[in-house]
Formats: C-alpha cells, sequence, structure tokens
C-alpha cells in the first residue's frame, strides 16, 4: 500500500526566533483545540466574531466601523487593502525591504493596464506607478517621503510602517502629513507592527487603509485572520469604482462580519466559511492583547530588543536595525559571509532564526511572544553557543556585563 512509504509527521517543537510567525500562546492554541465543530453560522461562532470586530478597533485604536479580520495571512489582508487600485491609477510606493517589494508588486498589477499586464504579467511595468527604492538597511525618512510626494502627487501612496526584510521602522507619521498636505490616500502595510508598536491609527488622518497580519504582534495561529482597518473615505471610493474581485473585497468581507452600509448590524450576510476553530483562537488572542494593553507590551518589546542588541554588540556583530520585535546584525568580521551557514546550523538544533531574504545576507533574531527575560536569556545562549561553534571569539563575562548595564539604564528610565 502507498501509505505504509509515509510515516506519521512529527514537527518537533522549536525556538522560534524569526521575523514571524511568532509564538503562538498556549492559551490561544487551548481554545483553538476545544472549539466545537460547528456550523460557521452558529450563533457563537457569530458572537465571536463580532466581538473580534470590537476587540480590534480597540487594538488599532480607531473608531473605523470597517474594522475587521479577512481570512488568511497577513498577504490576504494587504490584498484586501490594495483592492481599490484600479488600472491607470497613480501610484507611489516606498520600498525598502523584501515585503514591501512585494508589496510594490502587488500594487504595480493592480494598477497595470491590460496592455502593461499582458506585456509582462508577472512582472508589469505600470507607466502610473512610481517606486522609491530605498537601500537596505535604512528607513523611509520624511525628507524621502516629502520630495517624492511633492513632486509625483499621487492618487495612493504606499509604505510599510516596519519592513521586516531590513528590520527598519519607517516615519509614518511624516507620511500621514504628507499624505493630508498633498491629498493623496494612504495605504500602510501594518503587518510587523500591530500588537508589537505602541501607536493608534486614528492618529494618522492621511492613511485610510491598514492592514496586518494575524501570527506576528497579535501571536495568534497563522491561518486565522488578518486584521485592516478602513477610513469610511476609503470605503466610498471602493463603492463608487469597484474593485476587481469578490474574495477580498473589503466590503463583502465586512458585511460577513456585521458591517453594512457604514453600520454595525445584528447579523451578517455571508461571504466565506469561517472556522469556530479560527474564530476561537482569535478571539483569545484578542483579549490577551488588550489584557495586557498594547502601552505595556510595546515597552516589553523595547526593553527586550536592547538587551539582546547589547548582548548582540557583546559578541562582535554589528546590529543594523532599529525594530523593536526583530534583530537584524552582520556577524563578526571574521565570520563575514557565513551569515546563511550560521541560519543553518542554528535551525539544525532547533534554533529557529532567519537570514534577510534580500542581499546583502543578514541574520534576523526576532523576539515575538517572547517577552521574558527567561527566554532572551535562552536566545542569547543559543545564538552565542552557534556563533562559537562556527568560531567566533567572545568573552562570555562581557556579555553579561553589557546585558547588565543595558537592564540597569532601562530601569532607570
Amino acid at each position: 500500500m502507498i501509505l505504509n512509504m509515509f510515516e506519521k509527521l512529527t514537527i518537533p517543537n522549536t525556538l522560534a526566533a524569526g521575523p514571524g510567525p511568532g509564538n503562538t500562546d498556549p492559551r490561544v492554541l487551548e481554545q483553538f483545540s476545544k472549539a466545537g465543530l460547528a456550523d460557521h453560522m452558529h450563533p457563537d461562532v457569530l458572537r465571536g466574531m463580532k466581538e473580534c470586530k470590537f476587540m480590534l478597533r480597540e487594538v488599532w485604536g480607531t473608531r473605523n466601523t470597517y474594522t475587521f479580520g479577512v481570512a488568511g495571512t497577513g498577504w490576504s489582508g494587504l490584498d484586501a487593502m490594495i483592492s481599490a487600485v484600479q488600472p491607470g491609477d497613480k501610484v507611489l510606493a516606498f520600498v525598502n525591504g523584501t515585503f514591501s517589494g512585494i508589496d510594490a508588486l502587488s500594487l504595480r498589477m493592480k494598477a497595470a493596464t491590460d496592455e502593461e499586464l499582458a506585456a509582462n504579467s508577472l512582472d508589469p511595468d505600470a507607466a502610473s506607478v512610481k517606486v522609491v527604492n530605498v537601500p537596505h538597511g535604512q528607513s523611509v525618512s520624511a525628507d524621502i517621503i516629502d520630495q517624492h510626494m511633492n513632486e509625483y502627487k499621487p492618487k495612493w501612496a504606499f509604505m510599510a510602517h516596519y519592513e521586516t526584510g531590513s528590520g527598519r521602522v519607517n516615519d509614518i507619521k511624516s507620511f500621514s502629513k504628507a499624505c493630508v498636505r498633498n491629498s493623496a490616500m494612504g495605504l500602510v502595510d501594518a503587518v510587523s507592527s500591530l500588537g508589537v508598536g505602541d501607536f493608534r491609527i486614528d492618529d494618522y488622518p492621511g492613511v485610510v487603509a491598514w492592514a496586518s497580519c494575524p501570527q506576528k504582534g497579535i501571536s495568534c495561529l497563522p491561518l486565522t485572520y488578518a486584521p485592516v482597518s478602513f477610513a469610511d473615505k476609503y470605503i466610498e471610493v471602493l463603492k463608487a469604482r469597484g474593485a476587481r474581485t469578490f474574495v477580498h473585497n473589503p466590503i463583502f468581507e465586512a458585511r460577513h462580519w456585521g458591517i453594512i452600509d457604514g453600520k454595525d448590524v445584528d447579523k451578517g450576510v455571508y461571504h466565506r466559511t469561517h472556522s469556530a476553530y479560527a474564530v476561537a483562537a482569535f478571539h483569545e488572542s484578542l483579549r490577551l492583547t488588550l489584557q495586557e494593553g498594547i502601552s505595556n507590551r510595546a515597552a516589553k518589546y523595547m526593553k527586550f530588543e536592547k538587551v539582546l542588541s547589547a548582548a548582540f554588540r557583546a559578541m562582535g556583530c554589528d546590529v543594523t536595525s532599529d525594530m523593536t520585535s526583530l534583530v537584524v546584525l552582520n556577524l563578526p568580521e571574521n565570520l563575514a559571509g557565513r551569515e546563511m551557514e550560521f541560519v543553518q546550523h542554528c535551525r539544525s538544533e532547533n534554533f529557529g532564526i532567519w537570514p534577510t531574504l534580500s542581499e546583502p545576507v543578514q541574520v534576523r533574531v526576532g523576539i515575538l511572544n517572547l517577552l521574558s527575560d527567561e527566554s532572551i536569556a535562552e536566545i542569547i545562549n543559543k545564538f552565542g553557543t552557534a556563533l562559537k561553534e562556527l568560531g567566533g571569539n567572545f568573552d562570555d563575562n562581557l556579555v553579561s556585563l553589557e546585558m547588565n548595564k543595558m537592564s540597569e539604564q532601562i530601569a532607570a528610565e
């Protein structure tokens, strides 16, 4: 029998210390596993969805009625967000890493004319889209934003908030202001910032649409719901011009969450089959986020990133990132060029760190839902052990000294 050729799949538990997916809280997994096999229109499933959208508004920091979850990963949420872009629309996209680069490709595909898409369907050269490429390891700054926004005057402007490909935080405040000044509608990839940074999207009126994911700052199962939020201005544009999608059309998606004609209603309209397991897990992850508090969680990320970076520097690494949930670094000089080998060596020990996915190759170490002294100590120990096994040389006492010094400095602030 062919079945005899395949053994039962057993996936070991690893220390997921990469850019994401993050470590799902055991209480979220428990809710997932304990959920009953319910019809997706069961009253308790619908109640869970209703409460999720209310909690999401608190997590996002918004009064946007069109705030809900798109079934799938962050790419599903991002696809819904850019669904309002039509062929020929003037679009300005700021790119400073792998993922904002893929977002820009998606925008070029949406804005491409039939002729442009036919010429190169997988990588269209859309004349109406201007992509501003910021060098790897640099943030999108106010000067860069203002220069290109003032010159191009786009209908849509795009930027990632936190770019996980390079570990950089981009200037969302200046981006919003530039959108307002130039009457542009801002679109923001918040996949890596929601649930990590301390911000409220209503403080950025130039941004009309936001998209995130479940498996990073929200710390839920990867295949649940991608949080999105749309201002009324965006929805009005979508209503007036439509979108060439049914599955990820925000208006249709919102109806299933009980959001119709800009209002919350008691009963939603069917759009897709929702999983009771996914609803239960997503609901619990949002409860835990609000229970801990966005500001408290953000402060923990800031603290532990500083401690982790201090330890890596003491080991001779060069830290080039400024995100709080992710450290991007170059290995010590004697190990330069061996970053991929180092990552694979760590993975062989069930220590799940990542390389960057674009040149130059660097090492990425994340702390998603690893916000404890014990977890940070484990990451540092595993990293240091792997470094020495490949020929690195550093003083363990100096690492401890720098960590303690940083911890004392943070406590004094």
